[in-house]
């Protein structure tokens, strides 16, 4: 079988994804960018970028996806599952179909899009799987239970799915940025849940505003904010490389905290996140 070098983005719409597709273009990669809504992806097919309509909690959706690819190419040779949402709320608030739904496109996507495109990659006897993680696939902060459970879920996935595939050429790396400046919140990916006489509304308004300071940059973790093309640099590596890692931390923020994760006991990192985001 020809091997493909076709590649399958998820969430290109904005941020991470439309900066990976641009890059990846650049690069005389044949890009594949896909969002939920086509029309979102215009500037990128005007750029010469193949489009398409893909709904990662939508079978249907991902199925004809991926079998556009497999007609044109063979095969998916790399697939980077970058869409994502964000439910923030604390546990006791967040209604449980809210967060089977921030699941859904956050683990569950990447999940089924894995299985579509291994069987093409496996033929050819090679291919890439990156994941887009967070700091928060290590490490979770008040508020973010939802959130940053399926980060953790997806980090675990992947670490699995890693050493099932390498004796079939197929390798997986996972993408841990820290805070990135993108449309998260202009765009309302970031949901804060809890009903209207909620005891935590005041956390809440705390929430919301330590997120614009960050990505406003006046708080410490919004002096140290990275860009798209920053984290799509870094993606770009683990797709070309020819021995990627399993993960890649992406910013100094990112490489700090995860850093303190690992090397401090768990009530000595508890003050520290204590002391760092907000808590109710």
């Amino acid at each position: 079988m020809t091997e493909s070098r076709a590649v399958l983005i998820t969430g290109c719409s904005t941020g991470i994804g439309r900066a990976t597709a641009l890059r990846l273009h650049q690069a005389g990669m044949p890009v594949y960018a896909s969002a939920r809504r086509l029309e979102t992806l215009d500037e990128l097919a005007a750029k010469g970028i193949n489009t398409l309509q893909l709904d990662v909690t939508d079978e249907n959706s991902m199925t004809l996806a991926v079998k556009r690819i497999v007609d044109e190419r063979g095969a998916v040779g790399t697939l980077i599952n970058n869409a994502g949402s964000g439910v923030y709320g604390a546990v006791e608030d967040v209604a449980l179909d809210t967060a089977r739904a921030s699941f859904e496109v956050n683990l569950w996507g990447a999940v089924r899009l894995s299985q579509l495109v291994l069987p093409g990659m496996r033929a050819q006897g090679r291919g890439r799987i990156v994941n887009v993680s967070s700091i928060f696939g290590k490490f979770s902060a008040p508020g973010g239970a939802i959130y940053m459970g399926a980060k953790h879920a997806l980090e675990a996935y992947s670490d699995a799915m890693r050493l099932e595939l390498a004796p079939f050429g197929v390798k997986v790396s996972l993408i841990e940025p820290g805070t990135v400046k993108t449309e998260f919140y202009v765009n309302q990916m970031m949901l804060f849940a809890g009903p209207p006489d909620t005891v935590y509304a005041d956390f809440y308004n705390e929430l919301a505003n330590y997120g614009i300071a960050i990505h406003e940059g006046k708080n410490r973790a919004g002096k140290a904010i990275i860009t798209p093309d920053e984290v799509a640099t870094v993606i770009e590596k683990a797709v070309t490389s020819p021995n990627p890692k399993a993960r890649y931390a992406v910013g100094r923020l990112a490489r700090g905290l995860l850093a303190l994760r690992r090397y401090l006991p768990d009530p000595v990192f508890d003050r520290f996140v204590r002391s760092q985001f907000p808590t109710p």
